[in-house]
């Protein structure tokens, strides 16, 4: 075979500490560099490899799996929990090997988050020596028998780098590694599981999870969630960030004040980790949409959904995984050995074929369950709907509504929310926020890739009443060029009247310098016909928002999708303060918000 002169074989190396993609257990899997040429005989080598050194490190057999993809393989197998790294360096000089080459041969990242292996730089004896005295010395017997008599019990075990944690939320206890308790000095009577949803989905998964986890709370429990915009107990935002890993997960299910836990799972925390809880009551999907391709081998929609419906592997035995209905690659791929409820814009009787369903007729949210259907409300009455405008948010709503039911809260109380949840912006902070200034309608929300433009863009149209439309536009620099011409054709679609470029700023840029984002769209944008005139380029999302208010003038709508969470909190405090005051269109903005 032949390899490019110095070329790295693999592109990231990860540990995978929970349910996957490629297996239900932790592991480690890698990803080849793109254009590196290798063939069957090379990835048998490379599966030889591996079943050798888990023979030598006595690791117990599990799957190895080749995930061929347009750009190159994901390679990856299972290994033991407490010897995640050592499984990482296993499969990088299991790779190495098969190539003929060692690590010395190409260049080295000492800043990437798992360096390349020390133990390829020697012969294979050299390093299959290297690997059994690192597996003995990282290999923790005390903690993984903690963890097998916790499961012998049913107590959930999470386990991490610093900490293990038995038993969930109020009723669990969290010690360090470096001192684990003996197993007879465990209270093990005292450590339960709480009631837990996982949700993802390409769009709505935020709103899903806000919403359901209002409905535990009116259903009286101390509801806890992980989320893209930060750790949320009892409402109250506790931590600031993208909290939407394991490491969100594992903090909610370690916080003594919850009984009840909403898990927010997005696809960059499953491909990197994979997943944290292991017996949910019920797994939201809420839809596959074209957004990230590229990354970890996914580039279809196909592997979208693959990769979404893994939550599927969070689910206890008879726990039921809620997709929707309406999205043709969910309801192709989904798991024939799960039990499913099924939610829809339009409720149809054979819809779940005696499942579990949620969906719209006549204007009436209706959901079914053993047969018996209950009427939850007029969805135009919804706040959330928006008058029945926001489309994607009655799917939002009817999801959320089937894994309420699922976790076994009441009907009357699963309505009485949905009357009232939306009518405050601070119920659903930064997804469809609405304020009205004078005679200017603002909106604004996540809308991070092109379905989510489109359906704010949609609520947007019916909102117009003659004036002006006003849209900020960025993408997250990590990203193909296709995505950002995607969604420069939805915004030019809307035919707005001005479009601010800005910046995602801070992590978002993900390697790209700033600006270059903003320029891709303005090209795209000039190439649909609007006026350069009309395509200012205002880098910071605060600062292009106090440009489009300033632009602003009665009758018009501005639609700003702010997305780093420092400037839309900035943001909606001015917006705050302007409709507080009393400002108009034309008059001056204050200094600071």
């Amino acid at each position: 075979m032949s390899i490019v002169a110095m070329q790295e074989p693999f592109e990231d190396s990860r540990r995978l500490t929970g349910a996957n993609l490629y297996f239900d257990g932790a592991g480690a899997a890698l990803e080849t560099s793109p254009g590196l040429a290798f063939d069957a005989d090379t990835l048998q080598r490379w599966r030889a490899n591996i079943v050798l050194a888990r023979a030598l490190l006595d690791w117990p057999e599990g799957a190895v799996v080749v995930r061929e993809h347009a750009t190159g393989a994901s390679l990856a197998f299972e290994a033991p929990f407490d010897q995640l790294y050592i499984a990482a360096e296993v499969n990088e000089w299991a790779l190495y090997s098969a190539l003929g080459q060692r690590a010395s041969d190409a260049p080295v990242d000492e800043e990437a988050e798992h360096p390349r292996p020390h133990v390829a730089h020697v012969d294979d004896d050299g390093a299959l020596r290297q690997l059994q005295a690192l597996a003995a010395t990282e290999a923790k017997p005390a903690l993984r028998a903690l963890v097998d008599a916790a499961r012998a019990r049913g107590v959930p075990a999470h386990a991490d780098d610093d900490a293990l944690s038995l038993g969930e939320g109020a009723t669990s206890r969290t010690w360090p590694l470096s001192r684990l308790p003996a197993i007879d000095d465990v209270p093990w009577l005292q450590l339960h599981a709480i009631p837990k949803a996982v949700v993802t989905g390409s769009n709505g998964k935020t709103t899903t999870v806000r919403l359901l986890a209002a409905m535990l709370r009116a259903h009286g429990l101390h509801a806890g969630y992980s989320s893209t915009d930060g750790l949320f107990i009892d409402g109250e935002r506790v931590e600031a960030g993208d909290y939407s890993g394991p490491v969100g997960a594992r903090t909610v299910l370690r916080d003594p004040r919850v009984d009840a836990a909403v898990l927010e799972t997005a696809r960059g925390g499953l491909l990197r980790r994979g997943l944290v809880a292991r017996d949910a009551r019920v797994a939201v999907v809420t839809n596959v949409a074209a957004d990230h391709f590229g990354e970890y081998g996914i580039h279809t929609l196909d592997h979208i959904a693959a990769v979404k419906l893994v939550v599927a592997k969070s689910l206890a035995a008879d726990g039921l995984l809620v997709l929707n209905a309406d999205d043709p690659m969910l309801v192709a791929h989904a798991p024939a050995a799960r039990r499913i409820g099924w939610f829809s814009l339009v409720f149809a009787d054979a819809m779940g074929r005696g499942a579990p369903a949620c969906g719209m007729r006549d204007g009436q949210l209706i959901l079914f369950r053993d047969g018996i259907e209950y009427d939850l409300g007029d969805v135009s009455a919804m706040p959330l709907s928006v008058g029945g405008a926001a489309r994607y948010n009655i799917a939002n709503i009817a999801g959320a509504s089937l894994a309420a039911d699922a976790l076994g809260v009441a009907t009357d109380t699963i309505a009485a929310v949905l009357a009232r949840f939306g009518a405050s912006n601070a119920d659903n902070p930064g997804r469809l926020q609405r304020w009205t200034l004078g005679d200017v309608e603002v909106l604004l929300d996540y809308a991070h890739n092109p379905d989510g433009l489109r359906g704010l863009l949609d609520v947007a149209a019916g909102l117009r009443r003659g004036g002006r439309l006003g849209l900020l536009l960025g993408h997250a620099g990590n990203r193909l060029e296709s995505d950002f011409h995607a969604l420069a054709a939805v915004a030019a679609d809307a035919k707005p009247d001005r479009v601010w470029l800005k910046d995602i700023g801070g992590e978002y840029l993900r390697g790209r310098a700033s600006g270059d984002v903003a320029m891709i769209l303005r090209d795209a944008l000039l190439a649909s016909g609007i006026a350069e005139t009309d395509l200012p380029i205002c880098l910071d999302e605060a600062q292009a928002s106090r440009e489009a208010l300033a632009w602003a003038r009665a009758g018009d709508l501005l639609v700003l999708p702010v997305h780093e969470l420092a400037r839309r909190d900035e943001v909606v405090a001015l917006l705050d303060r302007l409709q507080a005051e009393g400002w108009r269109a034309g008059e001056a903005l204050p200094a600071d918000a």
